[in-house]
């Protein structure tokens, strides 16, 4: 009669500790032990449910969670943080999301591509994704760490990064491409209205800033006729390329037009694509 009044017991506090509504803040929570296993497993799977994807090998799922401040305070777990699957996660990013592209826009040339993909896979972009997988949740931190560093984007995208590259250890492409398939159309429609494609001037310094590293300089360099009616030349740079030259009869419009010579001098877009 002892032990049933136990078990007793015990069933009661487990219903207790259900009915609490407190959200899991990671696997194990940094801040509180788990009440048991159980509990530790059903946390894990409804992150896996939210991926779309159930890990053969839990401990790749674990270790994308972990954050360097948590291995620091438990050297004894023997498990590392997530600095490493990270790195393999940005490369798996990168080919995923240039294959997407690749096959969403047959037309584009190769400037217009790495353009529209380095908007893509900015910390901004991969932080609201974390958030949208709530991967705030189950981030392991460190008990010295703030609370507002499991809200951080720069924590979060190198948690999603992690995430990636333990998916693509654990399902390979297929894993990743299931998971960004769910965030990426949604995220490529926005990319493009941020992008501004009407303004050749907002093409060329999105380009520019991706793949050269440098922002446009415009300068003008002849004004001909009387001031009501004058004409402007402009040349547009990158570093020290003069890589457009535009007339018009303002110093905007011979900028743009100027804009609109370089995308098509450097291979960015031709003619035919170029907006008035």
């Amino acid at each position: 009669m002892g032990n049933w009044w136990i078990r007793i017991g015990r069933l009661w506090g487990r219903l207790q500790e259900k009915q609490e509504e407190r959200a899991p803040r990671g696997f194990p929570p940094p801040s509180s032990q788990v009440s048991s296993s159980e509990d530790s497993e059903e946390s894990l799977l409804l992150l896996e449910k939210r991926l779309g994807w159930s890990f053969r090998n839990r401990a790749l799922l674990i270790e994308a969670l972990t954050h360097r401040s948590y291995v620091n305070e438990h050297p004894d777990e023997g498990i590392r943080d997530n600095e490493r699957l990270e790195f393999l996660g940005d490369a798996v990013l990168q080919l995923v999301v240039s294959t997407d592209l690749f096959r969403r826009f047959p037309d584009w040339s190769e400037g217009r591509l790495s353009e529209l993909r380095t908007a893509l896979i900015r910390m901004e972009r991969l932080a609201a994704w974390a958030e949208m997988l709530e991967l705030s949740r189950w981030l392991r931190l460190g008990k010295g760490e703030t609370e507002n560093v499991r809200t951080r984007p720069s924590v979060l995208a190198d948690a999603l990064e992690g995430l990636l590259g333990a998916l693509y250890l654990d399902g390979g492409l297929l894993a990743v491409e299931r998971l960004m398939g769910q965030l990426l159309p949604e995220a490529v429609d926005q990319a493009l209205r941020d992008l501004e494609w009407h303004d050749p001037k907002g093409r060329l310094q999105h380009w520019s800033q991706a793949v050269r590293g440098k922002t446009p300089i415009y300068r003008v360099v002849a004004v001909e006729g009387p001031p009501h009616a004058a004409r402007f030349t402009v040349q547009v740079l990158i570093g020290d390329e003069v890589v457009g030259e535009g007339q018009g009869t303002s110093k905007r419009e011979a900028s743009r037009e100027a804009a609109r010579n370089a995308l098509i001098r450097l291979g960015i877009e031709n003619g035919s694509n170029i907006n008035p």
